[in-house]
């Protein structure tokens, strides 16, 4: 059994009380940004979770739960989840050139990256992590396939504005796992990218959607989300990194 369960509600209420018992591995799993955004923060290890969420709107009083997972081979593509410290994730990246947008292969490229992500239980996807050094993000903050109008592309994109609230919220990483950590970041961004038709996007995102998107554009500079891990946190997950240093072998960039 890999300890996922479904949760549902005594009582349908705004506030959502869950109780659950689960094992470590299961719990490692929960906690990365393969969760919805109602659960990430709530989580965190141990067996016994008694989490408490408010919500504006709650459609329906049961959710379930997937656990993130190595895709493997994923059809209709070659790409797969490099997994750390493979070097392509601390490489350089480059921008996606105008030709690249105009011919199709940025295009492409996205598009299996949703493949793999999907396959994955992701919620989003850096070229990097599928070893295509270029500065290129997908994700789908509801992590469901069949909501394909919530995905999003960005392409060469930039973050010109952080707000100066932080938050703290449970992250893991497609390339790092069964680990996750308490991540600092800030509840606000102004982005500048452009899309797959090389049209120029300004946006800002908070919350949930902050959050993603800050996590795949450190990827773009090379940077991986155990980086912003406190001292405590480190000390963690040091017997994982470890352990992916061990299977990686030779040739790997820490």
């Amino acid at each position: 059994s890999s300890g996922v369960q479904q949760l549902s509600l005594a009582q349908p209420s705004p506030s959502l009380i869950y109780n659950m018992r689960l094992t470590p591995v299961a719990m490692a799993a929960f906690c990365t940004l393969a969760l919805p955004r109602q659960f990430a923060a709530a989580f965190s290890r141990g067996n016994s979770i008694a989490a408490v969420r408010q919500f504006s709107s709650t459609p329906t009083g049961l959710f379930s739960v997937k656990e993130e997972v190595d895709p493997g081979v994923v059809e209709g593509t070659d790409l797969r989840v490099l997994k750390y410290p493979d070097p392509s994730l601390r490489a350089d990246n480059a921008e996606c050139t105008e030709e690249e947008l105009k011919d199709g292969t940025i295009g492409k490229i996205a598009k299996e990256m949703f493949m793999v992500m999907y396959a994955a239980e992701g919620v989003g996807l850096a070229a990097p992590q599928v070893g295509i050094n270029k500065k290129l993000m997908v994700y789908n903050e509801s992590g469901d396939k069949k909501k394909w109008l919530d995905e999003i592309v960005m392409v060469n994109p930039k973050i010109v504005e952080f707000s100066e609230a932080k938050d703290v919220e449970i992250e893991g990483c497609l390339s790092f796992p069964n680990m996750n950590g308490k991540v600092e970041r800030s509840k606000w961004i102004k982005v500048e990218a452009q899309n797959l038709k090389g049209k120029k996007i300004k946006k800002k995102f908070k919350g949930w959607e902050s959050r993603i998107f800050q996590h795949e554009y450190d990827h773009l500079d090379g940077v991986v989300y155990t980086d912003r891990l406190d001292e405590d946190g480190r000390l963690e997950v040091q017997p994982v990194l470890d352990e992916l240093v061990e299977d990686f072998g030779e040739g790997g960039e820490l």
